[in-house]
């Protein structure tokens, strides 16, 4: 891809909006990313969460849900929406990024793509997916939920999945987190968000 210099990024000011289940390993790849993306000028949003026990593997903000409604009735996010009986919020800071000719990722939600979409028009959408199997015990070995809840993750990954939006990115996750950081960083680099492909390993 032609760019000015080969050690610049070249962020576009574009929200990246990564969805995918419970547990198909999005904090982990935002982790490994991190400093990856902080070098080609992408920020990380941090999420702000209604239960601190979820934040456990990301870097998110546990608050509770009297807190969090305060936040909402303040205007303090940019995005909220709820999923599996919790509150998540992006804050505001995300616009100022953008406006300062950043591109942002955010650890989204399918549910909420279409209010995503109305107030970024432009963004790039990035499912992260794993073959339901390796899904399940996922799920199973990190012990948060039991085994009823586990099943009605799993219900709503498969209703969402047949809900494919249109234009969405999807990266497999199924097997090395080494490699899927690397298809990340090449779909960055195609969709010119950042200006080459660091060589990057987890």
């Amino acid at each position: 891809m032609p760019h000015a210099r080969a050690d610049r990024a070249c962020s576009r000011n574009r929200l990246i909006y990564l969805v995918g289940p419970s547990g198909s390993g999005k904090d982990s790849l935002l982790e490994a990313a991190r400093s990856v993306l902080a070098e080609q000028g992408i920020e990380i949003a941090r999420r702000i969460i209604t239960r601190s026990a979820e934040s456990v593997g990301e870097d998110a903000l546990g608050v509770s849900p009297v807190q969090f409604e305060q936040l909402r009735k303040q205007g303090a996010f940019a995005m909220n929406w709820q999923a599996n009986g919790l509150c998540y919020g992006i804050a505001l800071q995300i616009d100022t990024w953008l406006q300062q000719g950043k591109s942002v990722l955010v650890n989204g939600s399918r549910g909420y793509l279409h209010q995503a979409r109305a107030r970024y028009p432009d963004l790039l959408v990035i499912c992260l997916e794993v073959a339901p199997q390796v899904l399940r015990q996922r799920l199973l070995a990190r012990g948060r939920e039991p085994i009823e809840e586990i099943e009605q993750r799993l219900a709503r990954n498969a209703h969402l999945s047949n809900a494919q939006a249109a234009g969405m990115k999807h990266l497999d996750n199924s097997g090395e987190l080494g490699a899927t950081l690397r298809r990340l960083l090449t779909l960055l680099q195609e969709e010119g968000l950042i200006a080459r492909c660091p060589d990057a390993s987890a």
